[in-house]
């Protein structure tokens, strides 16, 4: 099957100049992809951070998927799928998604605890951010983290401008599919913001861009600018 007929990429979260942003696809005619092996086995084919099934574009249902498992949620997905889309809701298996669209950012608020658990660990400064490593898996030493905490899934992140709630952050998901680090990740953002109350502005990966809001009943608002990806990045 070409990739080219059943997918979508996009460059979701960029940054102001267009660039970075991290790669989604999405599969907006699934009917090639009846069950949970074969779309797992496109995902892992495609090797993207994440790659999103549209099982129903009226009502905004999405399946997520990384190379190695399925997602109830994930905040990378959901933007890029509603702007593809022009959704006013998605529905992942978490919950429902409301999402708005304000000038070239598209925003989705979620709820923390539909994100995956992850370690969020702050640094003193975003050059220690950007001076870290990717360690092998099951390494912790490098990354600084103490022997109770799992590096997978960690989040590094530390203070640019605290006053103007600007954040250097960088994530390493650890999963061993082939994603070492995470360029753009709206759930690690979204626990973030959660955490420390108030709303961010992300510089993650190499430039890309996340902005994030507490709303009101726990809720938190995430957005960030989409954009097609051209060229199709080639399957693995």
């Amino acid at each position: 099957m070409n990739q080219r007929d059943v997918l979508d990429v996009l460059q979701v979260f960029c940054g102001a100049d267009g660039r970075h942003g991290n790669t989604l696809g999405v599969v907006r005619d699934p009917r090639a992809f009846p069950d949970r092996a074969s779309r797992q086995a496109f995902a892992a084919e495609l090797g993207f951070s994440e790659t999103v099934f549209v099982d129903d574009p009226e009502r905004g249902v999405v399946d997520i998927y990384t190379p190695g498992l399925r997602l109830p949620f994930a905040g990378h997905p959901l933007v890029g799928a509603a702007w593809l889309l022009d959704l006013e809701v998605v529905n992942p298996p978490a919950g429902e998604v409301w999402v708005s669209q304000d000038g070239e950012f598209t925003w989705i608020t979620a709820r923390a605890e539909w994100a995956p658990p992850r370690t969020l660990r702050q640094y003193a400064s975003a050059a220690e951010v950007d001076a870290l490593e990717v360690p092998p898996a099951g390494e912790r030493s490098e990354m600084g983290v103490p022997p109770d905490e799992v590096w997978g899934r960690l989040y590094a992140w530390a203070w640019e401008d605290e006053a103007a709630g600007r954040v250097r952050a960088r994530a390493f998901p650890g999963r061993g599919d082939g994603i070492d680090e995470d360029e753009a990740t709206g759930a690690a953002a979204l626990l973030l913001t959660d955490r420390l109350g108030r709303a961010l502005n992300i510089t993650q990966g190499r430039g890309s861009q996340i902005l994030t809001a507490p709303g009101p009943d726990g809720t938190i608002e995430i957005g960030g600018r989409v954009r097609l990806a051209a060229p199709v990045p080639a399957m693995r």
